[in-house]
């Protein structure tokens, strides 16, 4: 079975995620990625998609235009667990390549 994290460790991984919010209950985290266009924004989305499948472990997620909206929680214990915070750090490090081409390293992007 999968862990939550506690309140405390779920604060200090924040500390570690630019942008990410707790929700009030603390059951999930949310983030709101914003790119230049829709392919773009649909490309991050595959990207993620991809590592998601193989990790197992899948956002809640809707897109409108440029903007994609990120929930994570982990449904198997109701909460937020390691594998949420894997998963944003992961998403987050997408958006980046993203968002700065030429600024990062895209050997292990996957497509």
């Amino acid at each position: 079975m999968v862990e939550n994290l506690s309140s405390a460790e779920r604060h200090n991984a924040l500390k570690n995620l630019s942008g990410w919010k707790e929700s009030e209950d603390g059951k999930s985290l949310t983030k709101t990625y914003i790119f230049s266009s829709f392919p773009q924004a649909f490309a991050f989305m595959t990207h993620v998609a991809l590592y998601a499948e193989k990790v197992d472990h899948h956002p809640e997620w809707t897109n409108v235009y440029n903007k994609v909206h990120v929930t994570l929680i982990t449904h198997e214990s109701e909460g937020v667990s390691a594998k949420d915070i894997a998963l944003a750090l992961q998403m987050d490090e997408a958006a980046f390549a993203f968002l700065n081409p030429c600024m990062s390293d895209q050997s292990d992007l996957v497509f």
